[in-house]
């Protein structure tokens, strides 16, 4: 049987040799089929299914609605003409997994994947080989995962998953600023603002690319859309390090190197002359941290301010969730 493509970023969608695969009009069928994808690498019980996908039943009737979809489930797969060693899911009396050898492609696993062969490492020291990964990963990335769906645990998926997403936009930035590719790194900086136009760090790396690019017009207009995303997001004001950047870029002398990504930027010449390679790459390590804490308290007020508004209209929340 041929391989099955499924697609969770944006618009669900399971396909089997370029159609779509008949079975899945039902949204519980939809659902429990997308949980054991997201967490595929593990067993998930009967009980804990159901309880997740129907919440607001009694614990019979929600276990009888899951034998129920997953009977569905399994017709739709075609996994009960097939032997049990090649079927997609692997079922027993009170387990239920994805099969770790289920012929498939998920958009998802594809896109954690690059996130994972990439962490830790810092744009502007991304090969060629590893950058590729990263800019066919976030072309996957087609909306937010299940766009329309407001359940409890697709919610904290989404915010994972875009969280990822934008971190590897911007690593793309810093691999594209290196490389002096000033326009494609501004088309990714831009992408980062369509989801978070208070990231303060992107609207740094923002300014610095317009001005390399040769429009220090743009770089300066940048800064003000930094402080103006600041304010209305999170009653705050730029950071010392986005003012001096300012203050550099309106003075027409800006060091091309970037602080954030080059760590002997930033350590006196004396030491580099007596520090063995280790040490500097570890001071260059602390350098990194201590311009990311800034941006960190930033994100956080902004996850709690929306968290705040989300509560006020009555809409599913982290908090509800975590309070089950």
């Amino acid at each position: 049987m041929s391989t099955l493509n499924i697609s969770l970023f944006g618009k669900f969608s399971v396909k089997r040799d370029g159609q779509v695969l008949a079975g899945f009009d039902a949204r519980k069928v939809q659902e429990l089929f997308c949980y054991l994808l997201l967490h595929r690498d593990h067993s998930l019980s009967r009980e804990t299914l159901a309880g997740v996908l129907w919440p607001e039943t009694t614990t019979a009737l929600s276990k009888k609605s899951l034998r129920q979809a997953l009977w569905q489930l399994q017709s739709a797969l075609g996994s009960q003409s097939e032997a049990i060693s090649e079927r997609m899911l692997v079922v027993d009396a009170e387990w239920i997994q994805l099969n770790a050898q289920a012929d498939l492609w998920l958009d998802v696993a594809t896109f954690e994947y690059a996130s994972n062969i990439t962490q830790n490492i810092p744009g502007a020291e991304l090969d060629t080989q590893k950058a590729l990964m990263l800019q066919q990963a976030v072309q996957l990335y087609q909306g937010p995962l299940l766009e329309g769906w407001y359940n409890d645990w697709c919610i904290l998926e989404r915010e994972r998953l875009q969280t990822l997403y934008l971190a590897m936009l911007d690593k793309l930035m810093g691999y594209c600023e290196v490389r002096h590719d000033y326009e494609t790194g501004l088309q990714y900086g831009m992408r980062i603002m369509c989801y978070d136009r208070a990231r303060e760090r992107t609207h740094r790396r923002l300014m610095r690319l317009h001005y390399l690019n040769g429009d220090r017009a743009a770089a300066l207009r940048q800064y003000e859309q930094c402080a103006a995303a600041l304010e209305d997001e999170l009653g705050v004001g730029p950071s010392k390090h986005t003012v001096a950047l300012y203050e550099q870029i309106q003075a027409d002398h800006l060091d091309e190197t970037d602080s954030s990504s080059t760590a002997s930027s930033m350590i006196p010449t004396t030491m580099l002359d007596t520090a063995s390679p280790l040490l500097i790459e570890v001071l260059g390590r602390l350098i990194q941290l201590q311009s990311s804490l800034a941006d960190l308290q930033t994100q956080l007020q902004q996850t709690m301010k929306t968290m705040e508004q989300m509560v006020a209209s009555n809409q599913p929340s982290l908090l509800e969730y975590s309070a089950k």
